[in-house]
């Protein structure tokens, strides 16, 4: 079995796949749609998405196999984000690079695989749209052709996706996006017994930059504090901005001190920014932290409404304090 090997930009591709933020999500109709059709229309017993991550290809939609994933050694898709266009293995059986190959010999027992690279929207490959049969067979010009144009609407799909979960203004996580990342990452800490806490933030009299200065004045503004938001968050932290002038900040493996020790981070680096910017206001925000307690908090429904409440106690406790 002739292994795939990993193409030159592989560390920056599988980065680019995971800010899609799209691996071990569930089933989408968008892409299972696709899927269904292909079987149909290439008469095989099995389509997939499939997303080629670090160590292993991951199906975003699997139609007509039971399993979601499988390792990238032995992933004919692995092999096929080498190249620019459909992938073919006629007849995997006889063919030296596959024929002992786990997925041959055993099941999905594949006599057959095509497969179309789908790229990001920087023209990374990000995985393949492909078709399987059990039993050798060609391609015609007309079916490579309908092949490509799943996978163009795929990529489509993919690029949809990114837009979905992110805010436009700032390049955050938007309210979707973050519930499903914050989701998935507290269950993480949930099952392995992690601390983690949620940071709910809301900037205090965003409403008197708009009038006073306008809201392009305001957006850049909004535009900055996010900016200052990732520069001090960690790599693992999960930064949303749920809407309006209302931020969120997930914190996995962190505890309440931790938090505190964020927030005053933050607040040293928006301070160090209203000097230098020197805009004629301040940025400022009120912000409440939760911690997570897993008799209390089973979804991050749960933290958010308890951040949210704790925020406004902090606001109204703000709002007095600098009367």
């Amino acid at each position: 079995m002739k292994r795939p090997g990993k193409p030159v930009d592989d560390e920056r591709r599988v980065e680019a796949l995971c800010s899609l933020d799209i691996l071990d999500t569930p089933a989408e109709e968008r892409f299972d749609r696709l899927t269904r059709l292909a079987k149909r229309l290439f008469d095989v017993p099995i389509a997939l998405v499939s997303l080629v991550d670090h160590n292993r290809q991951w199906f975003k939609s699997s139609a007509g196999l039971d399993v979601r994933e499988t390792d990238r050694d032995i992933a004919f898709c692995a092999h096929a984000i080498h190249g620019d266009d459909v992938f073919i293995v006629p007849n995997a059986q006889e063919d030296e690079r596959f024929a002992d190959n786990p997925l041959v010999a055993g099941p999905p027992h594949i006599g057959f695989y095509a497969g179309c690279p789908i790229t990001d929207m920087d023209k990374r490959k990000m995985g393949t749209f492909c078709i399987i049969d059990r039993r050798p067979r060609e391609l015609s010009k007309d079916d490579i052709d309908a092949l490509r144009d799943l996978a163009a609407i795929a990529e489509r799909e993919l690029a949809m996706v990114k837009l979905a979960t992110l805010d436009e203004l700032t390049s955050l996580a938007n309210r979707r996006g973050f519930m499903t990342l914050a989701q998935n990452s507290l269950e993480l800490c949930s099952r392995h017994g992690m601390p983690a806490t949620l940071v709910f933030i809301d900037l205090y009299r965003f409403k008197e930059i708009n009038d006073a200065h306008g809201h392009m004045e305001g957006d850049r503004a909004l535009v900055a504090f996010a900016n200052t938001l990732i520069g001090t968050c960690r790599s693992a932290d999960i930064v949303a901005r749920l809407g309006g002038d209302e931020f969120v900040a997930f914190l996995p493996n962190a505890t309440q001190q931790a938090a505190e020790g964020y927030i005053a981070r933050l607040d040293e680096a928006l301070a160090d920014h209203n000097r230098n910017a020197d805009r004629g206001y301040e940025i400022q925000f009120s912000s409440g932290i939760i911690e997570f307690h897993p008799e209390q908090h089973q979804t991050i429904d749960d933290l958010l409404l308890a951040g949210d409440a704790l925020m406004y106690e902090s606001k109204e406790q703000d709002e007095a304090d600098r009367a």
